[in-house]
């Protein structure tokens, strides 16, 4: 009487063992290559930072309406030449629509802003 012999099958956790491997030699690797921070770097704190509006920014509430120093902004050119040169900041309303800030931006690119500038809130702690 002699036995078959069954093929036996790879085990599939090796492979699966292998990817990981190899997943944590690319990480390994990928977080080697941007340097450390110096030690003498001290970083900005904005803990303490007045959350008031910064000078010449455009202030885009959730109904799209606008505002500078105070002020209602009806056009956006009006805005830039009253604005004068320099990075344009933009202070939107954290309710108001994508499609709008982006509308206002793509406004404000036409009438000749190079750079704009969108200030969010950064949640750190």
């Amino acid at each position: 009487m002699t036995l078959a012999r069954r093929k036996s099958k790879p085990e599939p956790t090796i492979t699966l063992i292998n990817i990981v491997f190899l997943m944590l030699i690319f990480f390994l690797i990928a977080g080697t290559l941007a340097p450390p921070l110096k030690d003498d770097l001290q970083l900005v704190e904005t803990r303490d930072l007045d959350p008031t509006q910064p000078p010449k920014g455009l202030v885009i509430h959730a109904d799209g309406r606008m505002q500078s120093d105070g002020a209602d902004v009806v056009q956006v050119r009006q805005f830039l030449a009253a604005y004068g040169d320099g990075p344009v900041h933009i202070i939107p309303d954290r309710a108001l629509p994508a499609r709008t800030l982006l509308q206002i931006s793509a406004d404000l690119r036409d009438a000749g802003a190079e750079t704009i500038l969108i200030a969010t809130e950064m949640a750190l702690e």
